[in-house]
């Protein structure tokens, strides 16, 4: 055993090797359009339930609603049109359509996000993939 393994003076064998194409990756699937999934972006509907827990400070002030109606509107407005229309890239009217109803909702001047209403919106709107939990497909 001290002494290496000798190689036999035969030839070697030839073996015959079948050199095939590259395999072509599998077709990439199609970019998420704005038509797939939840229409109401994620994000949009995270500053509805922002400015709308703001309610529950002015909901015993009537005075101050003359200013945090407005206020409330532009709040959620102006973020969820931008949010709709780059980050969801819809088109200049979805996004603004979604921007009102969204800003009309945290206008009201009562916390809508404790309702069924508020309830359902943020379900619509696939806030729990924010939050972390998988959307079911």
């Amino acid at each position: 055993m001290n002494q290496p393994p000798r190689i036999s003076a035969v030839a070697p064998k030839t073996v015959e090797v079948e050199v095939l194409p590259p395999e072509l990756p599998p077709p990439a699937p199609p970019a998420a359009s704005a038509s797939e999934g939840p229409p109401i972006h994620a994000l949009s509907a995270l500053i509805l339930v922002a400015v709308d827990s703001l309610w529950a400070v002015f909901d015993w002030l009537p005075p101050v609603w003359l200013v945090a109606i407005p206020g409330c509107f532009l709040a959620v407005f102006v973020p969820t049109y931008l949010v709709q229309k780059h980050l969801r890239r819809d088109s200049h009217g979805r996004a603004l359509a979604f921007a009102t109803v969204l800003a009309v909702l945290a206008a009201i001047p009562t916390p809508i996000t404790g309702t069924p209403v508020g309830l359902g919106l943020l379900a619509w709107t696939g806030l729990g993939r924010l939050l972390g939990r998988p959307v079911p497909k």
